[in-house]
């Protein structure tokens, strides 16, 4: 039920923040494919259909090498406390690009590409929707 629940969460975002783009990126392809963030092992598995992030990943996030598995869980966890803080405030911030909590527990392994691409979805939701998850 919790995995069902996670997924359901983390599926909604990414929804909700293709629903609220604002303009598609010049010269990208004429159907962007959506990112799979998944731990077959977890059975763990978020979808990001956010227009510009499969760009964004490919030319602007640094290699999965780049940062350690410990640094970008330790970058998670303040991203997902900032996301979650402004999920539950709709008044004080836009309901439409934080529309619910991820459910992300640092007591998890969710391995190297979960946290890498997760890492990098907040930087460019930082990008795209001119905000800082600080």
């Amino acid at each position: 039920m919790k995995l069902l629940k996670q997924l359901l969460l983390l599926f909604s975002v990414g929804v909700l923040v293709y629903a609220c783009s604002s303009s598609p990126i010049k010269n990208k392809p004429a159907k962007e494919q959506p990112v799979v963030i998944a731990n077959d092992s977890l059975e763990y598995q978020i979808i990001i259909i956010d227009i510009g992030f499969t760009l964004y990943l490919n030319t602007v996030a640094k290699p999965m090498s780049y940062h350690s598995q410990s640094y970008l869980e330790n970058k998670n966890i303040f991203y997902v406390s900032a996301w979650n803080e402004r999920a539950r405030n709709p008044i004080r911030y836009n309901h439409n690009i934080y529309e619910n909590v991820i459910d992300y527990n640092s007591n998890v392994d969710y391995g190297l590409e979960v946290n890498y691409k997760l890492y990098w979805y907040f930087k460019f939701a930082e990008q795209k929707y001119k905000m800082r998850l600080r």
